[in-house]
């Protein structure tokens, strides 16, 4: 992943970059699940990407993309509906095997929608972030991921 502006030093943007590795790791596991027609690792895999991106998700709408949305009002909102179409793939696998036969097309899909979503916030989203938020932003964000563990652990 990227190093070349220095946001990784923020300890908010190391801790999604890091989110991301770990996505990216479990997203690289699917083509050969898929290649023979694993469908119970494709659901694993799926609800296993699901429980990193919960949270990760929740930082980036409560507390990196409403400081940056003024700005970048068009950009962050099409993040917003990738993750809003990555979400609805995953969540097919909930619960179990997903029924719908084209689910693993799907999700296929959805995981290339992800990876470049991914390099968008990577190479976009974060530099931006480094370059305009002030100190009351970063706390928001941090605030977000407080708020995101609390969730999802308690």
């Amino acid at each position: 992943m990227c190093e070349y502006c220095g946001c990784q030093a923020l300890a908010a943007i190391e801790e999604l970059t890091r989110e991301h590795e770990l996505v990216l790791g479990l997203m690289s596991e699917v083509p050969a699940a898929r290649a023979s027609c694993d469908l119970p690792r494709m659901a694993d895999l799926a609800r296993r990407i699901t429980a990193v991106l919960g949270p990760h998700t929740q930082v980036e709408e409560h507390g990196l993309f409403p400081a940056l949305a003024p700005d970048f009002p068009g950009q962050i909102a099409d993040l917003e509906t990738e993750h809003r179409q990555v979400e609805e793939v995953l969540a097919q696998a909930s619960d179990g095997l997903p029924a719908d036969p084209a689910w693993p097309d799907l999700l296929s899909g959805a995981l290339e929608t992800l990876r470049g979503h991914i390099f968008k916030e990577q190479d976009g989203v974060f530099p931006a972030a480094l370059a305009t938020l002030s100190t009351t932003d970063w706390e928001k964000v941090d605030a977000a991921r407080d708020r995101a563990h609390t969730f999802t652990n308690g």
